[in-house]
């Protein structure tokens, strides 16, 4: 039989949820946390963490209730902080209105500070409950989860494949190999994203904008990964109206005429060492305060991804079609049998004509080869 009292504390917890959802995108480098307070089986407040600096999404709830908080239940999806920061600690404030009990869903992935906030709390008699909706809170910080503990954001590879794993047709032609559902989805993930990644050979072909549509307040980079050869500086992502937020990442010494007009039209130019270069682009935007990469192709970058590790998700979306031809999900990457890297599934469900499917490594994504021991960033 199901307890009541934690069928409503999931209830809660879910809408908490739901409301951390909205900070998606806008957080960085802080995790998108959703807060409801409950008193008398009825809401008076609730609040959404929506951009670093700005309060917490208990001090909204908090503010909403105003006098009503004293003896609430504060329902939130991530461990109250309790240091100082850009903000002051939420464990005080939670202390002062009063609230009688906290139930939290995930506590602080940071090594510092994670069982702080409960125990501060514990030692001034407030009930705390920990693990109600344990883990879709965990998916949704585990990008901030990544950058602290690894200092590198986490990458989100994005393939619209056919039944035969092609991304497109013989003549790479991929306008649509997916539907129009599951290319809303793609904007979601996009507006969910800190930055949009691609690589050059995409950039010269599609010239794509890669900005979410509709944006929604975003403003996600853009980072093209270039190896030789110029790009065009008639890009969308060169011209357009969110041009700044564009980044070119390539090898120390490539093309200096190109990189010079780059930089003249306001484009940022990362130049990085040859030799592990996505692990260093990796961190070059860990120190940006990047949550959370979208990876959308092309093959080649998404088979060098894997083979770095630094693939920590895959979502996929699986048209009902066959293609045929030499434009494969991996590029030219390829594995034996026995060392081909496997995936479990976490999610799958229709989207419209085609199937979305979440898949994680099945063993750690080798998350240790970007991290190093050092200082960690204040986040709040």
């Amino acid at each position: 039989m199901t307890d009541p009292a934690m069928s409503a504390d999931l209830t809660w917890m879910r809408q908490a949820l739901a409301l951390a959802r909205r900070g998606e995108g806008y957080t960085r480098p802080n995790p998108p946390v959703g807060a409801v307070l409950v008193k008398n089986g009825r809401r008076i407040g609730q609040g959404w963490h929506r951009r670093a600096g700005g309060p917490h999404a208990e001090i909204y709830a908090l503010r909403q209730a105003g006098d009503q908080a004293r003896g609430a239940t504060l329902y939130v999806t991530l461990e109250p902080c309790s240091t100082h920061g850009r903000t002051p600690p939420c464990v005080d404030a939670i202390l002062q209105a009063g609230i009688r009990r906290v139930v939290v869903a995930a506590i602080d992935p940071n090594p510092k500070h994670a069982g702080r906030g409960i125990r501060l709390l514990r030692r001034q008699g407030v009930h705390v409950d920990v693990g109600t909706g344990g883990g879709e809170a965990a998916d949704l910080i585990a990008p901030f989860a990544c950058l602290v503990q690894t200092r590198r954001p986490w990458f989100t590879l994005k393939l619209g494949l056919s039944l035969d794993g092609r991304i497109a047709d013989h003549t790479h032609s991929s306008r649509w190999i997916t539907g129009p559902e599951a290319r809303e989805a793609v904007q979601a993930l996009r507006r969910a994203s800190d930055a949009i990644l691609i690589g050059a050979g995409t950039l010269r072909h599609d010239n794509p904008s890669l900005w979410p549509r509709p944006d929604r307040g975003r403003c996600p980079w853009r980072i093209i990964v270039v190896r030789t050869g110029a790009l065009p500086l008639s890009a969308q992502v060169f011209s357009d109206a969110h041009a700044s937020r564009t980044i070119v990442a390539a090898p120390r010494g490539w093309a200096p005429a190109a990189a010079q007009a780059l930089r003249r039209n306001g484009i940022t130019v990362w130049e990085l060492p040859a030799r592990r270069f996505l692990p260093a682009l990796a961190k070059q935007l860990g120190e940006l305060g990047v949550l959370r990469v979208l990876c959308e192709g092309g093959g080649i970058l998404a088979g060098e991804l894997i083979r770095a590790r630094l693939a920590d998700e895959l979502c996929v979306f699986l048209a009902p079609m066959l293609l045929g031809g030499p434009v494969g999900a991996m590029g030219n990457t390829q594995w034996r049998l026995t060392q081909a890297p496997r995936f479990q599934l976490k999610e799958s469900k229709p989207i419209g004509h085609d199937i979305f499917l979440r898949l994680e490594p099945a063993e750690p994504a080798g998350l240790a080869e970007t991290s190093r021991p050092g200082k960690r960033r204040k986040t709040h």
